[in-house]
């Protein structure tokens, strides 16, 4: 191979390695665009106070007001079938927020919870006894061999509370009468217009909305007796929470009232407010169901 092709081949491959050479420097990895972070998501789970459906309409605009005002988490709302369906998720620790109630938050604290507020309207906090207006039952002791609906057993307000009532009105609820457990506050109220049971047991707040969307029925019972009150329902948060969110979601809670869009969603629950407790705001609560152990019957702790 003669000088000059050497010289020009080695040329000519120089030119080749300079070019790969600007061509590796000019190149820059291309990624696409960093996922973003998913938020946490937080489960409020409300106790069965209406049904699942009610339930929604009820609390849902709550919600909602939470996640447009805490922007480091999402909330959603988890309604129960009934009240066995919800304490298993409350007590397995499902729910990072939750509105039990006042005997689901007592237990709750020794599944992982902590109480930070309740429900106002302390005053409403009773059982109610219903009876159709054509019924003839006028004293307690009428309920004597009668079926008497209830929510559940462990419903404290609608169920404890009218058990103790009827119990201390000379009625052995036990012997004398028989408890139906139909699984909501509108399946208690409903077997009474049907006349399934002489009379059921419900408290006010579902009565009260009871009376608004279904006058007709409502019209056909009367409210015969009301218990003695205790504290309202508790909120209570999963101590997996950091204690930040606790603190936004106490602050948007207890303002509410405050404000006209936090009064209409508290008008959409029934509620004026809702206020701060702790752990000793229900002591009365533990001495109630103390002496309900006592004198009615056993209460089946998960």
């Amino acid at each position: 191979m003669s000088h000059l092709i050497r010289t020009l081949l080695l040329l000519l491959f120089s030119c080749v390695l300079v070019s790969c050479d600007k061509a590796e420097e000019q190149y820059q990895p291309q990624f696409g665009s960093q996922p973003v972070a998913q938020k946490p998501e937080y489960i409020f789970g409300v106790h069965p106070l209406h049904n699942p459906q009610q339930l929604q309409t009820v609390y849902v605009p709550l919600i909602d007001f939470l996640n447009a005002h805490i922007s480091e988490v999402t909330f959603r709302l988890e309604a129960s079938r009934n009240y066995a369906a919800y304490e298993e998720k409350l007590y397995a620790g499902k729910f990072q927020f939750a509105l039990p109630n006042p005997y689901q938050t007592i237990l709750a604290e020794d599944k992982g919870y902590k109480i930070f507020g309740k429900m106002g309207d302390d005053e409403n906090f009773r059982g109610i006894i219903l009876v159709r207006k054509d019924s003839g039952i006028n004293q307690v002791t009428d309920l004597k061999g009668k079926k008497i609906s209830y929510p559940a057993p462990t419903a404290l307000a609608a169920t404890m509370l009218p058990q103790h009532f009827i119990h201390t009105h000379g009625v052995d609820v036990n012997k004398e009468t028989e408890s139906v457990y139909v699984g909501s506050q509108e399946s208690s109220i409903m077997n009474v217009y049907l006349k399934q049971v002489a009379a059921g047991a419900t408290w006010v707040l579902p009565w009260q909305i009871f009376l608004k969307e279904r006058a007709d029925v409502a019209n056909e019972l009367e409210v015969k007796w009301q218990t003695s009150t205790l504290p309202n329902n508790g909120l209570v948060v999963h101590t997996s929470v950091p204690q930040s969110i606790t603190d936004k979601v106490s602050r948007v809670l207890f303002e509410l009232h405050t404000h006209a869009e936090g009064q209409a969603i508290l008008a959409r629950i029934s509620l004026s407010k809702f206020e701060k407790a702790d752990e000793q705001t229900y002591q009365v609560t533990r001495d109630f169901i103390q002496t309900f152990i006592t004198t009615i019957r056993p209460l089946t702790n998960p």
